[in-house]
């Protein structure tokens, strides 16, 4: 559930806004980092399969790019704004240096729904989005990756037209490509992996064995998938998870109490992750309303979904046995909802740390597209697992120190790093 008027941007703004209090960031460094370094609003106008034309509108937002050339997906979806992408591109930013990678912060989107559209007509608009920014993006400047309702198949396409456009091979330009093409493995799984590897290290400070807790997930994308798949490799049960039915254009949570399996639920799953009602029943689950998986008698809420989704509405609704939060989804938690939360002690896992092994991998990925020589997937998630557990506990030692909410220490770690870069360029 949402409320009508919430703004993903002023939400990141705000919440930058309180760390540069806290840090008592100088007047420019806050003018400079609360806003988009740069932005591109553009028309992709191309020809449908019935002959007639239509106009989508696309996006790029590059946040920062002081440590490093911007980093970040891009979304197809029917309502995308541009508040949504430069939200996106600013918690890019603090993503990346939470984790230390050399890069920085972007966004892209455009205004479409796949639903509805053929391979072809998906084709031109990701021709036609690379063309409209091609100047402005490339392995040095601006990396993009998929993100929701694109995958490898999209960025070979944006991957394909920039070569075409420059008359050069940039396999480093993009990320989330197919393997074989300059993929790296381990992508596809390295989001949801690295959620879990989070959950891992805080249940291990919390004192509390993964085997015996319950877990509750919402979305049923490639994060909620791979994060399901790893929490039940190490002994944990999760027992709903909600996702989009786009017949009925509402969500549901599909709840089996003995566990769910990932490799059933996705045989019966399409490509956008949405699972066949009917054949869920079937197979023993109990089919609720979309909002039913935050209600849960669990352990462990595992928003993997859109942004908004742990609301002032919403929030008061989660079991008193939950004991961690963490955010596969960008962005799923209001600063209301956050007061919530902290006044319950429940342990929080924010989305630019629990989330960023995607864009981990996705640097992995560039380095292995640079060097020409690509690793196991053995040797991906030993590295991955290395950094997220780095990650997590930095966050986690300075919110013990300080005894600060965690996504306050994850955000004076992340700020603190990119105005450091800012100062030491002399920008500001």
């Amino acid at each position: 559930m949402s409320t009508e008027s919430f703004n993903p941007f002023k939400m990141a703004q705000q919440q930058f806004d309180a760390i540069a209090e806290k840090l008592n960031l100088d007047e420019a460094t806050r003018d400079l980092l609360r806003n988009p370094d740069r932005e591109y609003h553009f028309n992709i106008p191309i020809r449908m399969d019935d002959g007639k034309y239509r106009v989508f509108r696309g996006y790029r937002s590059q946040h920062s790019d002081a440590r490093g050339p911007a980093k970040g997906g891009i979304r197809f979806h029917p309502h995308e704004t541009i508040d949504t992408v430069r939200a996106l591109s600013m918690w890019m930013t603090w993503k990346t240096a939470v984790v230390d990678i050399p890069l920085g912060g972007g966004k892209g989107g455009v205004i479409c729904d796949p639903h509805n559209l053929s391979l072809r007509e998906q084709e031109a608009i990701c021709r036609g989005w690379v063309r409209q920014i091609a100047r402005n993006i490339g392995p040095n400047q601006d990396v993009p990756a998929p993100d929701v309702m694109t995958n490898g198949q999209h960025m070979l396409w944006i991957m394909d037209e920039y070569e075409r456009i420059m008359g050069v091979k940039a396999p480093g330009f993009i990320t989330g490509k197919p393997l074989g093409m300059g993929g790296s493995l381990g992508r596809t799984e390295a989001t949801g992996y690295g959620v879990m590897f989070t959950v891992r290290e805080a249940l291990k400070e919390m004192g509390i064995d993964i085997k015996a807790t319950t877990a509750s997930f919402q979305g049923f994308g490639n994060v909620s998938q791979y994060a399901i798949d790893l929490y039940t490799q190490y002994g944990g049960k999760a027992v709903a998870v909600a996702c989009w039915d786009n017949k009925e254009k509402k969500a549901f949570t599909f709840r089996r109490l003995s566990g769910i399996d990932m490799h059933e639920l996705l045989g019966i799953t399409d490509h956008f992750g949405e699972i066949d009602q009917a054949k869920a029943v079937e197979i023993g689950y109990e089919i609720l309303p979309g909002n039913a998986w935050i209600e849960q008698e669990v352990d462990i809420l595992v928003p993997a979904a859109l942004e908004n989704q742990v609301n002032a509405i919403t929030a008061p609704s989660i079991h008193p046995k939950v004991k961690l939060i963490a955010e596969g989804a960008n962005g799923p938690t209001t600063p209301e909802a956050d007061n919530l939360i902290k006044e319950r002690g429940i342990w929080m896992i924010p989305d630019f740390l629990a989330n960023a092994g995607g864009v981990t991998c996705s640097y992995f990925e560039q380095v292995q597209c640079n060097m020409n020589y690509f690793w196991t997937k053995e040797e991906v998630f030993e590295k991955l697992d290395h950094k997220m557990t780095i990650a997590y506990h930095a966050v986690s030692d300075l919110a013990h120190k300080k005894n600060i909410y965690m996504r306050d220490a994850a955000y004076m770690i992340s700020i603190s790093r990119v105005a450091e870069a800012c100062h030491l360029r002399g920008w500001v």
